[in-house]
């Protein structure tokens, strides 16, 4: 099987953008992908393209991948939209991967968008709400917040978990996004604030909770054949995993863990031959501050229950021993649902090449993490820089 290697990447900018269009956000994504790609790269050489959006407020609900891509001038090739509610464009990058890898095409593109904030909040709240289990927690009138509510009481409850841990998420995050000119929140917090924040889903407050977003972000995947004539610098896709989970939180055995993320990111680590020690840096789904603290357990970063330590010692500060989130995090950055995926893989591809907001030292390897709902669907990817970052 072919190399598949990550040879552009860019994103628009994330935020509120009365006067964008999901297509016009998507233009944005794709030249300054385009702009990303050292070489020249003639667009009529991209194969395939992989779409990812949950569709809110139900604008182009049918064939709205091939209504992008048509609107870059990509006409005749086969798109797909991919929809795995909040993972939808970390699924649409293992799509595209898997295209190359098989040899079904030498150039893919993968990507996504999302328009969240031209709708009124009850209907974007019944957007959210779809991507939980529809009979016994949407339609019961449990909302996206309150089922990540009841997984961080549960995670209190038996770990010790405290309001200041989630918190720190929070201050962390915001720290990092105040440096990243694509974030939505683009500023810091203080603890006392976040701490102090007003209530949305107890014990879940304001600052623990990612904003709803506008956005587009895209990624270039090409095989070994064509990847080192685009770039000196391509950025190989080292490990791939994707799970499904149990969508409703009271079909699981515990509130406490995502199993589908387990088992994506062994999945990953198999294929890229490293573990979590082997990881220089990560994006992970923080929709909600205890999603991050899951994740560090879930992915392997810490033993269960030792996620607010890993935290309050500053292990996944931007100088610690593993950086988490730098680009901001869905938390501060946003979260589009379908750009978040390749959002992260943005972040990623900069990391790699020395060229984030909030750099890190040195690395060679990161990860992204992407989760739909609350855990129905999980994938994770590991990449590996081909060349040293000139100093």
């Amino acid at each position: 099987m072919s190399e598949a290697y990550i040879v552009g990447a860019g994103q628009s900018p994330f935020g509120s953008f009365p006067d964008e269009t999901y297509r016009s956000l998507f233009d944005t994504a794709f030249d300054r992908t385009l702009e990303s790609v050292d070489g020249e790269l003639d667009t009529a050489d991209i194969e395939e393209a992989f779409i990812g959006t949950l569709g809110v407020g139900g604008r182009q609900i049918g064939l709205s991948g091939p209504a992008v891509t048509e609107h870059l001038g990509l006409h005749g090739i086969p798109t797909t939209r991919v929809e795995n509610a909040c993972a939808s464009s970390g699924y649409s990058l293992r799509s595209a991967v898997a295209a190359v890898k098989s040899g079904m095409a030498d150039l893919v593109l993968a990507g996504g968008y999302e328009v969240m904030t031209d709708t009124s909040s009850d209907h974007t709240k019944w957007w959210l709400g779809v991507s939980g289990e529809t009979e016994w927690e949407r339609l019961s009138g449990t909302t996206f917040a309150g089922v990540y509510a009841q997984m961080a009481s549960a995670h209190m409850d038996e770990y010790g978990t405290t309001k200041e841990d989630l918190s720190r998420v929070a201050v962390k995050n915001h720290g990092n996004g105040a440096q990243n000119p694509d974030a939505h929140l683009g500023f810091e917090c203080s603890l006392e604030d976040a701490v102090n924040a007003p209530d949305v889903a107890d014990p879940l407050n304001l600052y623990h909770c990612c904003p709803t977003t506008d956005g587009a972000s895209a990624v270039l995947v090409a095989s070994e054949d064509v990847a080192f004539d685009l770039t000196d610098d391509p950025i190989r896709v080292a490990g791939v995993g994707a799970a499904s989970g149990r969508v409703g939180l009271f079909q699981r055995p515990s509130l406490t863990s995502i199993p589908a993320t387990k088992e994506a990111a062994e999945q990953a680590y198999e294929m890229a031959g490293v573990g979590p020690e082997g990881l220089d840096f990560a994006e992970v789904h923080d929709c909600f501050a205890i999603a991050e603290l899951l994740a560090y357990e879930d992915l392997g970063f810490c033993e269960p229950g030792e996620a607010g330590t890993l935290l309050r010692e500053g292990r996944t500060d931007p100088d610690g021993e593993l950086p988490v989130n730098t680009s901001g995090g869905l938390k501060s950055k946003g979260h589009p649902i379908g750009a978040t995926g390749t959002g992260q893989v943005v972040e990623a591809f900069k990391q790699l090449r020395g060229k984030a907001s909030v750099q890190t030292d040195d690395p060679v390897r990161g990860l992204t993490h992407n989760v739909g709902g609350s855990g129905g669907g999980v994938t994770v990817h590991v990449f590996e820089r081909t060349s040293e970052v000139e100093p």
